[in-house]
């Protein structure tokens, strides 16, 4: 018997799917428990920490606020899509190299909150940098490291397209 669930169909990571869930599941609950992304996590509960965020219809959203069929036809991208075909996004590879992931609970809210900053603005400053990602919390040390590693990772994007444009001569 399948009462109170609705079947709801949304692109997770540029992949179509479609779950059984109650209406009103929470989107982080349907990403970790149905669909086993389980990079997504919750820190809160409440929509104050932003460890769950997600990309969603190319907004930053957190998924612990969403109910599942707020979902129905969205484009959902979580923080398993940055990677590309085993290869770690430039934002990824930079909180590695930089010390910005540290205990891993705020860092893939962090990764999605600043995947969101550069894709609307690809060379911030430092006070758009804390702006971009003030909605997440770090509980850890603080966030010198993670603003560094977006740092980084907006400077790597500038050398690789000064290195993809052919020089006029």
């Amino acid at each position: 018997m399948n009462a109170g669930r609705s079947f709801i169909e949304m692109t997770i990571n540029g992949e179509k799917r479609t779950v059984q869930a109650p209406p009103m599941k929470r989107l982080l609950d349907v990403l970790r428990e149905d669909l086993h992304l389980t990079g997504t996590k919750e820190g809160c509960g409440e929509g104050e920490c932003g460890s769950c965020s997600v990309r969603m219809n190319g907004e930053l959203v957190n998924s612990c606020l969403v109910p599942v069929l707020q979902a129905e036809g969205a484009s959902i991208q979580t923080v398993e899509g940055l990677a590309s075909n085993g290869k770690l996004h430039p934002l990824q590879q930079a909180f590695l190299d930089c010390g910005g992931a540290q205990c891993g609970i705020c860092t893939p809210g962090m990764l999605m909150a600043a995947t969101q900053l550069l894709a609307h603005n690809p060379h911030p400053s430092m006070a758009e940098i804390r702006e971009g990602l003030a909605g997440n919390l770090c509980r850890c040390t603080g966030f010198i490291r993670i603003f560094e590693s977006v740092i980084a990772a907006a400077a790597q994007d500038v050398e690789q397209q000064a290195q993809e444009t052919p020089h006029a001569r």
